[in-house]
C-alpha cells in the first residue's frame, strides 16, 4: 500500500527536499500528497486529504507545530504526526509528545533514516531519535531544580520493577533490541513488556508512554549513556 504523506514546514526549500527524498527512493511506497507553510494550514490539509502521516515542524510562525498536532489528534483523525527537529535541545518535541505526536527525528537525518521512520510510524510504531531524545533528556533533567520535580505520576505505580526499567530504556529512545541487550531479555519478551506498560499506562503508543515517563518523575536522573 502506498503510504500518503503531508509536509508541514515553514522553509519551502527544506519541503522541496523532502518531497524529492520521499517521492523519488525506490521501492518507499510514498506518496507525498501535500505541503503546508504552516500549522494552520497543515491541520487543514489533514483534514481534507487524511494523509497516513504529516512530517511537522514544530518552529512555524502562527499555529506552531506543537499546537498543530494537538489539533490533529484532537480531531481523531488516522493521521499520524512524526515530528522533524533541527536542534537536540527542542523542548518544543516534548510539547509535540504530549499533544500526540508519533515520534520525533532530526531533520539532518539520512534518507534511508527518514524513509525508515515515515513507514515506522504508518505501521503504527513510534520513533524517538535516540540522539536527540538522550541529549534533550539531559538538558531538561539538568536544568529541573531539585525540589521542583513533577510530582509521580499515579499511573506509574500500575508497574512492575522490571516495566519501568523498560520504560525508562524507551524513554531514553532506544529500539526494543538495544532494551533487550542491556535487560539481558529475549526482544520478543520486551515487546511484550512494552504492550503490557501502554494497556497499564492507558495510553495509545510508545511516544506517549514517554512523554508520560518524563512528565510524572519516571526520569529523575540524567539517562544512560547510549
Amino acid at each position: 500500500m502506498t503510504i500518503r504523506v503531508v509536509l508541514a514546514d515553514d522553509d519551502a526549500l527544506l519541503r522541496a527536499g523532502l518531497a524529492l527524498v520521499l517521492s523519488t527512493a525506490d521501492g518507499s511506497g510514498i506518496e507525498v500528497i501535500g505541503q503546508a507553510a504552516d500549522g494552520l494550514e497543515a491541520v487543514a490539509l489533514c483534514r481534507g486529504l487524511t494523509p497516513d502521516v504529516v512530517l511537522m515542524d514544530v518552529r512555524m510562525p502562527g499555529v506552531d507545530g506543537v499546537e498543530a498536532t494537538r489539533r490533529i489528534v484532537a480531531s481523531h483523525l488516522p493521521t499520524r504526526v512524526l515530528v522533524l527537529t533541527t536542534f537536540h535541545h527542542d523542548e518544543y518535541v516534548w510539547g509535540a509528545l504530549r499533544a500526540g505526536a508519533a515520534g520525533f527525528l532530526l531533520k539532518r537525518a539520512s534518507p534511508e533514516r527518514l524513509i525508515d521512520a515515515v513507514r515506522a510510524v504508518a505501521g503504527g510504531d513510534a520513533v524517538l531519535d535516540p540522539a536527540v531524545t538522550r541529549d534533550l533528556l539531559g538538558h531538561l533533567v539538568a536544568r529541573q531544580p531539585p525540589r521542583a520535580a513533577a510530582p509521580p505520576d499515579g499511573r506509574l505505580a500500575r508497574l512492575t520493577d522490571r516495566e519501568r526499567e523498560v520504560l525508562r530504556l524507551a524513554a531514553e529512545g532506544r529500539p526494543n533490541a538495544d532494551i533487550a541487550a542491556v535487560l539481558l531479555l529475549a526482544e520478543s519478551t520486551v515487546k511484550t513488556h512494552v504492550k503490557r506498560i501502554l494497556a497499564k499506562l492507558d495510553v495509545r503508543d510508545r511516544s506517549q508512554a514517554v512523554a508520560l515517563a518524563y512528565r510524572g518523575g519516571l526520569m529523575a536522573s540524567p539517562p544512560h549513556d547510549i
